[in-house]
């Protein structure tokens, strides 16, 4: 597999290498080993999760003030433009994101470390989603910053209708007054 950092280093890009003919594609989608080499570190998963969405649904940008959750995510049908925001306050990179393209024809992932904020954007007509997670899910703890936030400036790709988002996150603070936990 090819690991690559992003601006916010420890935002990591993980493509697998595909082996493909004719008859269709394998790769391994996910190795212990190989996957705590590039990261550097152990990591736990203790949860997957699977979410359909249909074009212009943006989920996000989530995350939990206590047990932050660390993301290994990937698309298995469908595109989605993918964005982590580096929300810890002892960061170089603090107030950063980053963002990519994720789809079943680049088979890419994006591993997003605990104490950052995630969404995404679908790109195609819909998109399946699947990620692992760190830590399990919080719903006391789960907070989100609007994800048009001016301070943060996220280059949202243009799709040609406007984002479909869930109510909380219509209704989410921006960055500068989010709860962002200790």
């Amino acid at each position: 597999m090819k690991v690559t950092r992003t601006a916010i280093a420890d935002v990591l890009l993980i493509e697998p290498t595909v082996f493909g003919d004719a008859r269709g594609f394998f790769f391994e989608s996910f190795n212990q080993k190989a996957f705590d080499d590039a990261v550097g570190a152990h990591v736990e998963f203790v949860q997957d999760n699977h979410s359909r969405s249909a074009k212009g649904v943006l989920r996000g940008l989530h995350y939990q003030v206590q047990q932050p959750q660390g993301k290994l995510v990937r698309v298995v049908r469908g595109a989605v433009f993918d964005v982590a925001v580096d929300i810890r306050r002892s960061s170089p990179t603090f107030g950063q994101w980053v963002g990519s393209e994720l789809s079943e024809e680049n088979h890419t992932q994006l591993w997003v470390p605990p104490g950052l904020a995630h969404g995404f954007l679908v790109l195609s007509e819909s998109a399946d989603f699947l990620y692992k997670t760190t830590d399990y899910y919080a719903p006391k703890h789960e907070r989100c910053i609007a994800w048009d936030d001016k301070t943060l400036s996220i280059a949202w790709p243009d799709i040609g209708v406007a984002p479909k988002l869930s109510a909380k996150d219509a209704a989410a603070p921006t960055f500068a007054s989010a709860d962002l936990g200790d």
